[in-house]
């Protein structure tokens, strides 16, 4: 098999940010970052086998570390598969499969970088973080559509989107007010209500009990604002369904688009997680869907983090 990439190819498409979605000193940040890791766990992973040889003889990797980060942040960016990187790279498929799995987990639990030395893994790290830096967040949930259970599987229907009609997984996004990405839940069923999923995530006892913040959400949370103390901040309910005076119309209407305009950036922050050709529409199994997401979601903030300016609250 004629192997593709090269040095001065795996040059090019580090340069590239087109094809990566990475700048490359964001990508020269991970290589120094994760390659460490990388290795610790494969060296652990050999020594744990019985063994004739000691660690380390026999047969060299094809795919170097370097490769093995590319090809995954390319499958992330672009959805390439696995035999289209296998024939680019000069491996074979499996190759592939199990570089994309052994570094996707890596990067998925590196949590999103909001300062060169602050990162937020948890929700609760999330509330401390805007608690301390005076700033407000903004929460909205989105679906990617997954593969249909098979036939006859049980809770197949737990996945059918009630939005949507669409099989697919749920993940609840959290920006500050800039659209800054803060942090992104694991998946969840889809047929699971953003409310719910909320509840679930322990929002609701991590508002009541922690810092005073203030969290804009959309209608689909409605009800959360009483749990927490007025923290969380929905669009007003509706008083009249029927024959509304004109200007409560005019009242409601005004109220209604000043709270979207104030959380119209949790929007832009998930059509830039979009942008990342894996979380349009997954093909794969649906028990990754996590560590896509949160993969993805690191990735993303640690280029906004490189690209934007300083906050000047933090």
């Amino acid at each position: 098999m004629v192997r593709v990439v090269g040095n001065r190819a795996r040059a090019v498409i580090i340069k590239n940010q087109r094809i990566t979605g990475l700048a490359p000193d964001v990508i020269a940040e991970l290589i120094a970052e994760i390659g460490p890791l990388w290795h610790e766990r494969h060296q652990a992973v050999l020594a744990a086998q019985p063994r004739r040889r000691a660690v380390g003889a026999g047969a060299k990797h094809k795919l170097v570390f370097v490769d093995r980060l590319l090809a995954t942040l390319v499958h992330l960016r672009h959805g390439a598969t696995h035999d289209v990187l296998a024939c680019w790279f000069g491996v074979d498929r499996s190759t592939i499969t199990r570089a994309i799995g052994e570094v996707r987990p890596l990067l998925a639990i590196r949590g999103c970088t909001v300062a060169p030395d602050v990162r937020l893994r948890t929700l609760a790290e999330v509330v401390e973080h805007l608690g301390s830096s005076g700033q407000t967040g903004i929460i909205d949930g989105t679906e990617i559509r997954v593969r249909r259970p098979a036939a006859g599987r049980k809770d197949r229907e737990k996945f059918i989107s009630g939005k949507n009609k669409q099989n697919a997984v749920k993940s609840m996004v959290v920006t500050d007010a800039d659209g800054r990405l803060l942090f992104c839940s694991p998946a969840e069923p889809a047929s699971c209500a953003d409310i719910t999923h909320a509840r679930k995530l322990g929002l609701v006892e991590l508002l009541a009990n922690g810092p005073a913040v203030e969290i804009l959400a959309d209608a689909g949370y409605q009800g959360l604002g009483a749990q927490t103390g007025g923290r969380v901040v929905t669009p007003p309910h509706r008083k009249f369904k029927k024959n509304a005076p004109d200007w409560y119309e005019e009242m409601y209407e005004r109220q209604r688009k000043a709270h979207s305009s104030r959380r119209i950036r949790v929007e832009h922050g998930i059509a830039h997680l979009k942008n990342w050709r894996a979380l349009a529409r997954h093909h794969g199994r649906r028990e990754r869907m996590t560590d896509i997401i949160q993969a993805v979601a690191g990735l993303l903030s640690h280029q906004q983090t490189a690209t934007m300016p300083s906050d000047p609250h933090m």
